[in-house]
């Protein structure tokens, strides 16, 4: 970490082969490699927080040390792709539940892809095509702390841990698997001891997905729809309701959140229904809150002392996937999108130490 060094080391060649080896290489951390174990730490923990190219300029202000920013992007790779593999083997420390109640969050955001990863995909752009591939994010947390203000439970610092993959999260019932990422989804609660906590709470907003991971894994756990999520909905038909109208939109639109907060769920789909026949927004969110009803209890989930809101996943989408990898100009491959997350969320959940003590001590 304090310049380049020149080493010196005797090389063996196969003849039958044509492969050839340096032992010492491997002794030092540097097989397949050419930066130092340290170097390269370093390396990673700077291209997980910004470009590659600006990663190269950080090493060598701060270090002094000159990596290329092809080569950033080569290190930080094979890192990511390594940590994704140490996760999948179950090379983090277990945990038993740390907290009575434990929260389990699912999100879902689009990241900009090169074309290639998206040709042939359906999307959101004018002629149908897609831009962009949905990162699924998953984050398990603890609330014990309180606001001083309102009472309402707060995340625990550092109690937080996060994984994210392109990767799918339908699978049929003929399938003899769960699909990748419930997989995912099952490794990191068991880690974290989800499954043995007291009460278990699953948050999201209303993509199916989410509830079929969670009655299929933790029948038991209590499901709640993001509150956030519920008022975006009651939003959206004010707008079309009052189009032009901004203040009436928001006064009605208000009214119907503050009916949300106090339970009155029959109040609001009594209003929606209302206007079910005339707005089309209306009739969509009376069918999304009816389908959802018992996960919208949000006064009772208040008194039971629970957090309603999935705010910590709204901003993971945005801290740990959004202000890396959707930057402007930047453009994806699925394969290089699902490393540096690796990469990044390894160093979020603070297992950063513990992936470099795992991959010194393995053989």
């Amino acid at each position: 970490m304090l310049g380049s060094l020149t080493l010196q080391r005797a090389y063996y060649h196969c003849p039958a082969c044509a492969h050839g080896c340096c032992p010492r290489d491997a002794a030092l951390g540097l097989d397949g490699a050419s930066l130092s174990p340290g170097v390269l730490r370093m390396t990673g923990s700077t291209a997980a927080l910004v470009s590659f190219a600006e990663s190269s300029q950080l090493l060598a202000e701060l270090a002094g040390v000159r990596v290329p920013t092809k080569q950033v992007e080569r290190c930080a790779e094979a890192l990511g792709r390594e940590i994704a593999a140490a996760e999948r083997d179950g090379a983090f420390p277990s945990e038993g539940p740390s907290a009575p109640t434990m929260y389990l969050g699912l999100d879902g955001t689009g990241l900009p892809m090169r074309a290639s990863e998206t040709a042939g995909r359906a999307g959101k752009q004018p002629d149908g095509s897609a831009k962009t591939r949905e990162a699924k994010l998953l984050v398990l947390w603890t609330a014990q702390s309180r606001h001083p203000k309102t009472g309402r439970p707060m995340r625990d610092p550092g109690s937080a841990s996060y994984w994210a993959a392109i990767e799918s999260a339908a699978s049929r019932d003929t399938d003899p698997l769960p699909s990748p990422f419930a997989r995912r989804v099952r490794r990191e609660a068991e880690r974290r001891g989800f499954p043995q906590a007291q009460r278990r709470v699953v948050l999201g907003d209303g993509a199916p997905w989410i509830w079929k991971i969670a009655g299929e894994d933790y029948p038991g756990a209590i499901q709640i729809v993001d509150l956030f999520h519920a008022k975006e909905h009651l939003h959206t038909v004010s707008k079309a309701l009052f189009p032009g109208q901004p203040e009436h939109a928001r006064l009605w639109a208000d009214v119907r959140c503050d009916e949300l907060d106090d339970g009155g769920l029959d109040e609001v789909l009594a209003i929606l229904r209302s206007h079910a026949n005339d707005c089309t927004e209306a009739a969509q969110c009376a069918d999304y809150i009816e389908h959802n009803r018992a996960r919208m209890q949000y006064a009772d989930f208040r008194a039971r002392g629970l957090c309603v809101s999935s705010g910590i996943v709204e901003s993971g989408c945005k801290s740990v996937l959004g202000t890396r990898l959707k930057r402007s100009g930047m453009h994806w491959t699925k394969a290089g999108a699902n490393k540096i997350a690796a990469l990044r969320c390894c160093i979020l959940s603070g297992l950063y130490e513990d992936f470099w003590a795992y991959r010194t001590a393995r053989p």
